[in-house]
């Protein structure tokens, strides 16, 4: 759940007369769009306005496999936003969403019956930022979810430190999972200092479960999925190509969840997560290339085997 954007892309600085690529991204359409690839069964609950960018926009959604039945239509201004890449994938954008139709997402567009009937709930901190009634449709699915996925996604163009954290600390009480980056996040929203520390806070706070990633480095699990498990820390896989960043973390985020409702142990969902986001960015734009289940899956055991590779050849 969350806001759907229009995205303008450019692979140079913005202006006059510069070619751009459209495309339609967003946080929770990226979750959703990977979450689908990764075999899940998925609805993405938003809102759009009830014109032909409207239904553009729900044609692209059905195109990625998500169900649309949840989408609302409501008359209002699309959000958009444009976003220069440069040839080593480091992102610049530029956003004009404030009071945008996918911002008055509210409780009532919060079904309870399917949201607690639902194998989990993905939400992050972008549609808690956006608006006062959007945050409250937030907080209201992490109440009546069984399972509740909630990705910080601090932006301090949108929201402050002290309102990010409030936040974290109230849906981390009912969180099945939370999934916060480090050390940015970590360090603002926890003042914690290491990937570990972040996620016993966490716990501490009520989240069931914590995955921790760190970049290029690999990923930080605990909680009671991690119980009993030698596993605690993913190494992260190499990308076959860097084009475009956006969208690497989201798609961490809906495949690990798709993964563990589908019954993936807890490593081995972190493992395809980051299988996907490092995929993910060889294309262009936060839906501009989705890899498949089965292209997921090899780029995983293809990561483990350099892994593995990696281990021996510093113990040589």
């Amino acid at each position: 759940m969350g806001e759907i954007l229009v995205e303008v892309a450019t692979d140079v600085a913005f202006g006059h007369g510069v070619p751009a690529q459209l495309g339609i991204s967003g946080d929770a359409l990226n979750v959703a769009a990977a979450a689908a690839a990764a075999g899940a069964r998925v609805g993405l609950v938003s809102v759009l306005p009830d014109d032909d960018l409207g239904k553009a926009i729900a044609a692209r959604i059905d195109e990625l496999g998500i169900s649309t039945g949840l989408l609302k239509f409501r008359t209002g201004q699309q959000g958009v936003y444009l976003v220069h890449c440069d040839p080593d994938g480091q992102r610049e954008f530029s956003y004009a969403r404030s009071g945008s139709v996918g911002s008055t997402l509210s409780p009532d567009d919060i079904d309870e019956a399917i949201f607690s009937s639902a194998g989990a709930v993905i939400a992050g901190g972008i549609a808690c930022a956006i608006s006062e009634t959007s945050r409250a449709a937030v907080l209201k699915a992490a109440q009546v979810s069984n399972r509740f996925v909630f990705d910080p996604n601090f932006r301090p163009r949108l929201t402050s430190v002290e309102s990010a954290t409030a936040v974290l600390a109230e849906v981390a009480q009912r969180a099945f999972l939370v999934t916060p980056s480090f050390p940015g996040e970590t360090s603002a929203l926890l003042a914690t200092s290491s990937p570990e520390e972040a996620a016993v806070k966490l716990r501490s706070l009520g989240a069931a479960n914590v995955a921790v990633t760190c970049g290029a480095e690999g990923i930080q699990l605990d909680g009671d999925l991690a119980d009993g498990l030698a596993e605690s820390w993913i190494d992260a896989i190499p990308a076959p190509a860097v084009v475009d960043q956006t969208g690497a973390g989201d798609a961490f985020v809906g495949t690990l969840t798709a993964r563990l409702v589908l019954g993936d142990s807890f490593p081995g969902a972190a493992r395809y997560g980051a299988a996907a986001a490092s995929l993910v960015v060889g294309g262009k734009g936060g839906t501009g290339f989705i890899p498949t289940l089965e292209q997921t899956l090899a780029h995983a055991g293809a990561g483990s085997s350099q892994s593995a590779e990696g281990a021996l050849s510093s113990h040589a």
